[in-house]
């Protein structure tokens, strides 16, 4: 007998049959979140740590915002323009009190105006906090926040999120390592990241500073420092001053935003210093002090600059062209007004050179381009320009060119001075600057970096100064001509010194061409010591005949087309024949100390002529090399030759511009001990032994000025 079920309860069973199916199926996770609040600019949510408020009397919040490309928010002090997003509570449930941290922001510079803030992704977290520990958490958060790009629009958004009490829901999805992230983010005054505030000195005078003095280790590398202070005062980008680069000062311009701004004396300031992942955030109590002068600012580094620019004179970079000076002095000894002219315009010339190479700097810095003392040998078709010219330089010497301006130019420049126009002259002294660049010498590496870390007034100055100490022995022959009569009278041994100074300056060219061949590679190296070599060896065939001007400026041209023409290879390490020197790898210094061991960095290039002085008489001698071969002491060598971005930074960071540059690492001089520009046996094994030393090193060695 079969059983027939009512219709209505065979439908109540299919049902509940459904709803099981249902129930059984994998649950949807849900997100402790509100929803997103969307718009073209970008999009903002809340978010919790945890799904559920766990019995504490605090949960962990945060504002998520992910803005669209090259829009952005404020920081809690905007700067120039905007305002920070703003927080209402009013109609949470079980929430006593909610405070707002701020990340490490991001300085925005725009047609002059300076605002501080963020864009892409960042995350503000929140510490709520609970009237009733433990009970379920309705929070509403009234967001008010501006985005701007080239135009700024405000948004309102009222941001909902419910977390129940007790145990987290099934399925249930926090955001604990989305907000510790940016938590780690927010700036603390523990010196976790390495840099202390030491103090606050407000400069007085017509312009007024803030400078905020620092202790950094590792040293600073691209810091950036936000003040916050009475309304009617702002501050400007900080501009560093790092003659210590553990110890560097902070310099902000203390700009009047009210008729009659307070005085920030004995006023607390609270201060952001950002530089890269570290941050520090420290209140302090300025004292003031009156500014100091400009001169008495630049004093000092005049003074090194004269001296550093006077000692390039006797580097081996500048010798080919002083002997042509020599040649010069011997031939119009009993001609007073004759050197003067030369030796005058030569000086004019080395001066010109340099502002020139002050302007370049301040042209390429502005551009956002990395500047150096030197870096103009790295580029291939500079290189193959100056051995055309020594080489044509050679061959006037040897008498198988003859270079002479068009009557025109040489009336107009005051006549002929003994067969060479004060042009002619004019161009020896560029020259001469040209060739002194890959020289770096005591104080001059000093004065460059205080230069090229300075204001646009700054590298002028010092430049100039440079010029002139390089020019102060034209200068003196210039005032002082009898000297000349000290040196013997003209003669046969002339052109015996002619043909040296000639073998002098092709070596020079031959020293470009290996520089070269680092650049561009051995084969186009070779090619363009081919092109330069035959109009030589056709002018040396053709020694009467009237087409050695034209086989000359053939080389010059030939040379500069092998140069453009040549392949531009990738970066290529370099790999030193001494197997104890390892490629430069400066992430690995601080594991190596670490690990108690003794690290020595060498910063070098082939175009670098104090570098391979250094590497000969001092790296390469038994003392020195047996002790860098050592268990226990890694040499690393970082090759400039080429340019590199990493190795320019790392300059940088020590307040350098130029190289030679070594510094020495350990457990006793874990932030280094930075050597002179020109090195001795001494100096380098007692720099070893003190940074091996269990004793932290108090302070660096000398930097050469």
């Amino acid at each position: 007998m079969r059983h027939r079920f009512p219709p209505r309860l065979g439908q109540l069973l299919l049902g509940l049959v459904l709803l099981a199916g249902l129930g059984g199926g994998p649950a949807v996770a849900e997100e402790a979140a509100s929803p997103w609040f969307a718009t073209d600019q970008g999009r903002v949510r809340l978010i919790a740590a945890e799904p559920a408020v766990d019995g504490s009397d605090a949960v962990r919040l945060g504002l998520q915002f992910e803005l669209a490309s090259h829009w952005k928010i404020y920081w809690r002090s905007p700067g120039d323009a905007g305002y920070p997003p703003h927080v209402d509570w009013k109609g949470s449930q079980n929430l006593a009190a909610a405070s707002l941290a701020w990340p490490a922001p991001k300085r925005f510079s725009v047609l002059g105006l300076e605002t501080v803030g963020y864009e892409g992704e960042v995350v503000l977290p929140i510490t709520a906090k609970l009237e009733r520990a433990g009970e379920a958490l309705h929070a509403v958060a009234a967001l008010q926040y501006l985005t701007c790009e080239n135009i700024c629009i405000p948004y309102e958004a009222t941001l909902t999120l419910d977390l129940p009490a007790g145990a987290a829901p099934v399925g249930g999805v926090g955001f604990a390592d989305l907000i510790d992230r940016f938590q780690a983010q927010v700036p603390t005054d523990g010196g976790a990241g390495g840099i202390r505030l030491q103090g606050l000195r407000i400069e007085t005078g017509s312009k007024p500073v803030l400078a905020l003095m620092l202790s950094a280790d590792p040293p600073l590398a691209h810091p950036d420092a936000f003040v916050e202070g009475p309304e009617g005062v702002a501050f400007g980008a900080p501009k560093v001053i790092a003659d210590d680069p553990r110890h560097p000062v902070l310099r902000l311009a203390v700009l009047s935003v009210a008729k009659e701004p307070p005085s920030l004396v004995g006023r607390p300031l609270t201060v952001t210093v950002v530089d890269g992942a570290r941050a520090l955030e420290a209140s302090a109590i300025p004292t003031e002090t009156p500014a100091p002068s400009e001169l008495a600012r630049l004093l000092p580094m005049l003074v090194a600059a004269l001296i550093g620019g006077l000692i390039l004179n006797f580097m081996p970079c500048v010798l080919p062209v002083l002997s042509l000076k020599l040649l010069a002095v011997v031939r119009h000894r009993d001609h007073a007004a004759m050197l003067r002219g030369g030796f005058v315009a030569s000086a004019a010339g080395i001066l010109a050179a340099f502002l020139g190479l002050a302007g370049a700097m301040i042209a390429l810095r502005t551009a956002g381009v990395a500047v150096g003392w030197g870096v103009q040998f790295q580029e291939p078709i500079f290189l193959a320009a100056m051995a055309a010219v020594t080489t044509l330089f050679a061959a006037n010497l040897w008498d198988l060119v003859e270079i002479r301006l068009p009557r025109w130019i040489a009336d107009r420049a005051g006549g002929m001075v003994g067969g060479r126009s004060l042009i002619g002259n004019f161009v020896t002294g560029i020259f001469a600057t040209l060739l002194a660049t890959p020289c770096s010498a005591p104080f001059l590496g000093t004065a460059v970096g205080f230069a090229l870390a300075g204001t646009d007034l700054d590298i002028l100055v010092i430049f100039a100064t440079l010029g002139f100490g390089l020019a102060l022995p034209y200068l003196l022959v210039a005032a002082v001509p009898a000297v000349a009569r000290l040196l013997p009278r003209p003669g046969r041994w002339m052109l015996v010194l002619r043909r040296v100074l000639g073998i002098a300056l092709l070596g020079t060219a031959g020293w470009l061409i290996f520089v070269l061949s680092a650049e561009v590679g051995i084969a186009s190296a070779v090619e363009v010591a081919v092109l330069l070599a035959v109009p030589v060896i056709l002018l040396v065939a053709l020694a009467a005949s009237r087409l050695r001007a034209a086989g000359a400026l053939l080389a010059i041209l030939a040379a500069l087309g092998a140069a453009a023409a040549a392949p531009t290879p990738a970066a290529v390490e370099s790999v030193p024949a001494d197997a104890y020197w390892q490629p430069f790898d400066r992430g690995r210094i601080a594991t190596l100390v670490g690990e108690g061991k003794v690290v020595f960095v060498d910063v070098t290039a082939r175009w670098c002529l104090t570098c391979q002085v250094n590497k000969r008489l001092v790296l390469d001698q038994p003392a020195v090399s047996t002790r860098l071969a050592r268990p226990g002491v890694v040499a690393m060598q970082a090759d400039w030759t080429r340019p590199d971005a990493g190795i320019a930074d790392y300059l940088r960071t020590y307040g350098r511009y130029g190289i030679p540059f070594n510094v020495v690492y350990g457990p006793g001089a874990p932030s280094g001990i930075a050597l002179s520009e020109l090195l001795s046996a001494g100096d380098v094994l007692t720099a070893l032994d003190r940074a091996k030393s269990d004793q932290p090193s108090a302070q660096t060695a000398g930097n050469g000025g």
